[in-house]
């Protein structure tokens, strides 16, 4: 009875001994991205801000060349009186979904197409404004003697259209001007400057009378029109590209609406002392945000 046991014994340990050599469970990995397990932060996106001690949302706007109403649009804000310190806000428009499907879809079709059909040779391409003698549309199976063969024609096409390109008259490219350089400017006001841009001085301040017209220094279309952002008294902005706008301060009325579409040499405001210490018009031109000297831009006079 006794050996019975010590037999079944043996019997079981033997077979909990093989369960454990062919059920090892599979070791863990982590998997790291770039070498290492910790995410870094991502560099400095100028897609965001984040809000400091005295903003306002309608000074954030002007500093980085964007309309009130767009902040309010792409951040949802239920308040936008109240923005909170250390709040981040997205200051640029969102990227389209669109164009990112779009880019993958395009990218996604290359992928796939490549590595296919690697034992066959495409038609030789067709050129533009050459007649067609036989449907191009064939693939060849691979061989020596249809690889000389399609070699040979794709040279005779280049020839021909070396030759072609040869014959046609030689013409000058014309330089591509950026929309910057597009616009068209005036001077805002007639008037004394009494004040140039430097460091401290965003922009330049022009003399005159009370009520005396200020004029749109170029086309397009008035992003913002009130008294929203300290120290400008009665302002209007009017954007002219994606990354060029202008600001017209401390006017005595205004004459235009946000959203209006205003031409070069256009009466939008009336000069006044708004938030000022005389009567007089300040003047500034941003180009991404960023205060420019405006005498870059205006004309001599």
């Amino acid at each position: 009875m006794k050996k019975i046991r010590l037999t079944l014994l043996a019997l079981l340990v033997g077979s909990l001994a093989a369960c454990g050599t062919t059920h090892r469970a599979a070791p863990v990995s982590e998997r790291t991205i770039g070498g290492t397990n910790s995410a870094k932060a991502p560099a400095e996106d100028r897609s965001f801000y984040t809000v400091k001690k005295g903003d306002t949302l309608y000074r954030i706007a002007l500093d980085f060349g964007q309309s009130y109403s767009e902040l309010v649009t792409w951040n949802k804000l239920a308040n936008p009186n109240d923005i909170k310190v250390d709040q981040v806000l997205r200051v640029a428009p969102p990227e389209s979904s669109t164009s990112r499907a779009s880019s993958g879809a395009q990218i996604g079709s290359i992928a796939s197409s490549s590595g296919t059909e690697a034992r066959t040779l495409p038609a030789p391409p067709t050129m533009t404004g050459a007649n067609k003698t036989a449907p191009r549309g064939d693939k060849r199976p691979y061989s020596d003697s249809n690889l000389t063969e399609m070699q040979k024609s794709e040279a005779a096409a280049a020839a021909a259209a070396a030759a072609a390109k040869a014959a046609e008259p030689a013409t000058a490219a014309a330089p591509v001007a950026s929309d910057d350089e597009t616009v068209s400017w005036m001077w805002p006001a007639e008037g004394k400057v009494v004040a140039t841009f430097d460091d401290n001085k965003k922009g330049i301040d022009i003399a005159g009378k009370s009520g005396q017209q200020v004029l749109a220094a170029g086309s397009g279309k008035v992003m913002y029109a009130g008294s929203g952002i300290r120290g400008y008294g009665n302002l209007v902005i009017v954007k002219h590209t994606s990354t060029l706008l202008s600001a017209y301060a401390h006017n005595k009325a205004i004459h235009v609406k946000e959203g209006q579409n205003v031409t070069k040499g256009q009466k939008i405001a009336d000069m006044g002392d708004s938030d000022a210490d005389a009567v007089k018009l300040h003047f500034e031109i941003r180009q991404q945000g960023k205060p420019v000297d405006p005498s870059k831009f205006l004309p001599s006079r």
